[in-house]
């Protein structure tokens, strides 16, 4: 096997998890973050998220050389400002201090609070520069706000500025009613509905005429949105020629699909289909998917399994399995 590189493994302290928990969460949140505590509880789950020296010896039993670590998600977003502005820079220095103790095994994507843009671009610079991670990890919507909104500028402006991947993860629906019935809310349906949402958002808002250079990172091999390409570029200008400014839709320099293949990277994280893999390397190429495994909420053998047994190019096998991280997270 080539050298395996893991892109999206959630980690938490006992610290984190105790102050999160004792904090007021913002009200359309409070059914996630209900169950979100239930699985943070002490037990095998708590301890997959806290237990470094077993994450280690599990990749090591895997044959993994290195995980990209986010805390835990929803991460600092579903509580109020004032807590999680400082809560988020307490995870990142955390974080940092676990890099650089063992820079061979772990890079790391820093969390902010978009509940204040500025704090959030202030600390983007402080994550990029002296922390020394590797990008950010936004958990979809802020109270029920999307990036593309006029507020998170500042945000997306530091981004850029600081050549910070974004990787937008899922989470609860922020309109819920619809999914909150039969176990749908989150990663049997609603996750993806969700980060598919956001992210088609940022496409079809202009928001990458303005960021040219912005990588946003999709995890599940792009939360659907492949699959929809071709339909996405053929409703997009039928409406754009028949509705126009009516439709409320601005006028892009590209097609949905160009922005797709020019600004986001995908990961394999919680999808071992061969044929959904292939699917996605049609649509974006080998060079814009990275492997994932989303531990610990998905089996590390499982997905190294497939990684190992994916119907690859020896040139494929390399992007997903390290080249194409080591270039979008700058892992030196």
């Amino acid at each position: 096997m080539q050298r395996i590189i893991a892109v999206e493994e959630h980690i938490a302290t006992d610290a984190f998890l105790d102050t999160a928990h004792r904090l007021d969460v913002l009200p359309g949140d409070r059914t996630e973050i209900g169950l979100m505590r239930v699985t943070e509880r002490p037990g095998p789950l708590r301890a997959a998220l806290t237990d470094i020296d077993a994450r280690i010896a599990a990749m090591d039993a895997a044959g993994q050389a290195m995980a990209i670590l986010s805390i835990n998600p929803p991460g600092v977003q579903p509580y109020p400002a004032a807590d999680a502005v400082p809560l988020a820079r307490t995870v990142n220095d955390w974080l940092a201090d676990l890099v650089r103790a063992r820079p061979n095994r772990f890079g790391a994507l820093g969390t902010v609070a978009p509940q204040d843009p500025n704090a959030a671009a202030t600390e983007i610079e402080r994550i990029m520069g002296p922390l020394g991670l590797h990008g950010i990890m936004i958990n979809s919507h802020t109270g029920g706000h999307y990036l593309d909104e006029p507020q998170f500028a500042p945000l997306l402006e530091a981004a850029a500025a600081n050549r910070a991947p974004i990787y937008l993860h899922p989470r609860f629906p922020s309109t819920l009613a619809p999914y909150n019935v039969y176990g749908m809310q989150a990663a049997i349906w609603g996750y993806q509905a969700e980060a598919g949402l956001h992210a088609m958002r940022l496409i079809l808002s202009g928001t990458l005429d303005r960021h040219p250079d912005l990588t946003i990172v999709l995890g599940h091999l792009g939360e659907g949105i492949p699959y929809w390409l071709r339909r996405i570029d053929n409703r997009h200008a039928y409406a754009s020629r028949v509705l126009g400014p009516v439709g409320g839709m601005p006028r892009l320099q590209l097609t949905p699909s160009e922005y797709f293949r020019r600004n986001f990277a995908l990961t394999t994280s919680g999808i071992d289909d061969p044929a959904v893999l292939d699917l996605a390397l049609t649509a974006v190429g080998a060079d814009r998917i990275m492997f994932a495994i989303d531990a610990p909420y998905e089996d590390t053998d499982d997905a190294i399994a497939f990684l190992r047994d994916a119907p690859l190019t020896d040139a494929q096998r390399t992007g997903l399995s390290h080249a194409t991280a080591e270039r979008i997270f700058n892992l030196r």
